[in-house]
């Protein structure tokens, strides 16, 4: 393992290499067992909905998106979901494991509402295909992505099916989930793109610095802590959680943030604590030990003051988010 220096970026394993290389400069593809996705329909999905999570769904327009909290009444982050709305329904995306959970907690809030969950995961199977050259991929099999914008979805009609393609957020690369009914086409079609593993998908969330619910953003986490601003509507009107969303902003600054670090030393376990002259002034929430980078949250004034950070079997240094490589 190699030691970094301040401005070094990370070296590439062996067993990295290819697949970020072809995620980063051309194009891989990998499956998406890990999404999962709600349905939510009735007549009253997108008032109800608007008044649930952080971000506007009222204004959404068809095939458009956005990213979301849903909060506690204390303004915890407690789940997390991308909402795509489409002509009759809204699509909630999340991690699948999280799925059960979500529902548990909206469904709870229906009361008088013409409001229906279901989870609707096992209905569409998805594909993942990310890097510079992944649009061109996806154009010589027939589908023009060209102009749809990230985070939104459209449908294709493809070699008699549909496929919805959703343009996803991601910092570094371009990114595209296919959904279809079926996707053993899809792959097949695809077959000449090299396939990424889930340890490589793993690298790339935390070289885009994007936090992951349950690893980074756990139900103590405040929005304005976690630097996803995307999540976050401040003019919509009420939502649950929203009052203490609204005072944070009208304060101006949290005591804790979400950043990256690169660590040089033994390599640290998620929930390691961060030092600073000997206190604890944050934790280490995801760590990947083959490009000697971290995510994790800090108190802002460790930041601020320039303190020497270390670890309990090494040092680490904050780093800009997204992390850039050679």
């Amino acid at each position: 393992m190699s030691t970094l220096a301040h401005n070094e970026a990370p070296a590439l394993s062996v067993d990295h290499h290819l697949a970020l290389k072809a995620l980063l400069s051309m194009a891989a593809i990998y499956p998406l067992d890990a999404e999962g996705r709600i349905a939510v329909r009735g007549e009253d999905r997108v008032r109800w909905l608007n008044g649930m999570l952080t971000n506007n769904i009222r204004d959404l327009k068809a095939g458009e998106g956005c990213y979301n909290f849903l909060l506690s009444a204390q303004g915890r982050i407690q789940h997390d979901a991308t909402a795509f709305l489409l002509e009759d329904q809204i699509l909630l995306e999340t991690a699948r494991e999280r799925i059960p959970a979500l529902m548990a907690a909206l469904d709870h809030f229906i009361i008088m509402d013409d409001v229906e969950l279901e989870d609707v995961s096992e209905k569409h199977q998805g594909l993942g295909i990310a890097g510079p050259k992944a649009a061109e991929a996806l154009a010589a099999i027939g589908l023009d992505v060209a102009g749809i914008a990230p985070v939104s979805t459209r449908a294709f009609e493809w070699r008699g099916s549909i496929v919805w393609v959703v343009a996803r957020y991601s910092p570094l690369t371009p990114r595209f989930e296919l959904w279809a009914a079926n996707v053993a086409q899809l792959t097949e079609a695809l077959n000449t793109l090299p396939q990424a593993d889930d340890n490589a998908i793993e690298s790339l969330r935390i070289l885009e610095g994007v936090p992951a619910i349950g690893r980074d953003l756990r139900e103590k986490e405040l929005p304005q802590e976690t630097g996803q601003a995307r999540a976050l509507h401040f003019t919509k009107g009420c939502y649950l959680g929203q009052e203490i969303v609204e005072r944070i902003r009208s304060r101006g600054n949290v005591h804790r943030t979400f950043a990256g670090f690169r660590f040089s030393g033994s390599v640290p376990a998620a929930g390691t604590a961060i030092l600073a002259d000997g206190a604890s002034v944050g934790e280490l929430t995801s760590v990947d030990s083959d490009l000697n980078i971290a995510l994790g949250f800090i108190r802002r004034e460790a930041v601020e003051r320039g303190q020497a950070l270390t670890y309990e079997g090494g040092a680490l240094t904050s780093s800009p988010l997204p992390f850039r490589i050679k």
